[in-house]
């Protein structure tokens, strides 16, 4: 993440991902507190959560417009498949509110905001070597976690959307037309089946091009010996 050399542009970066830092480090006390009934978890957490993972949309505006070189393919899956799942699933379904499959991805999607905006602050201040091995690290384990969670809660969400005819249209109507959004959140599963795969080996190929050497903990510990 390099911006323009631009106070301005710099100093707006230094908010946005300052300000997101804050936020989930917020939801993530929230989580903590409870965790225990994650029956309750959705009702805690679910406004700070839909502002700051909506907030994530401007990640895909700051790639159009240019103020950070991020590859605009990736950025928008990344972004776009959580507000869906933060909207399209959980603010629709009741049911995958509670399953299981939430507190996997808040868990998730909050550790991996915190470090990640954090070392955004970081870099932008010339500190991210801090958090650097953290932050190209933990994704190893984080990013499947998220993907069960967001699997999981579509998979609960099916029934609750057949049942209710959730966002479904049948003939006649006054659009002359169809859709199922059932059929639609199973289509929206298998794209997981192509595009997972991309993803997260992106991030190995970003964590050896980052890390280096570095990526390995014994080779560093035995090259400082």
């Amino acid at each position: 993440m390099a911006p323009k050399n631009n106070p301005l542009v710099t100093g707006y970066l230094l908010f946005y991902n300052g300000l997101l830092a804050i936020g989930w480090s917020y939801i993530f006390l929230l989580s903590i507190k409870n965790y225990s009934d994650y029956s309750t978890l959705w009702d805690k957490v679910e406004f700070p959560l839909k502002i700051f993972q909506t907030a994530a949309i401007l990640e895909v505006v700051h790639t159009i417009v240019g103020i950070v070189p991020s590859n605009l393919f990736l950025t928008f899956f990344q972004v776009s498949s959580r507000v869906f799942a933060l909207w399209g699933i959980l603010h629709m379904s009741p049911p995958s509110q509670t399953c299981f499959g939430f507190p996997l991805l808040l868990f998730a999607w909050t550790i991996t905001e915190i470090i990640r905006y954090e070392y955004y602050v970081l870099y932008l201040v010339g500190l991210s070597s801090l958090i650097k091995w953290i932050r190209y690290t933990l994704f190893i384990g984080l990013y499947p976690i998220g993907v069960t969670g967001e699997l999981s809660c579509l998979y609960f969400a099916l029934f609750y959307v057949r049942e209710n005819n959730i966002l479904t249209f049948q003939l006649p109507n006054a659009f002359n037309m169809t859709f199922d959004y059932q059929i639609f959140l199973i289509g929206i599963m298998l794209t997981y089946i192509p595009i997972f795969p991309q993803l997260y080996f992106h991030m190995f190929a970003q964590r050896r091009k980052i890390l280096g050497s570095s990526s390995n903990p014994t080779a560093t510990i035995k090259k400082v010996k």
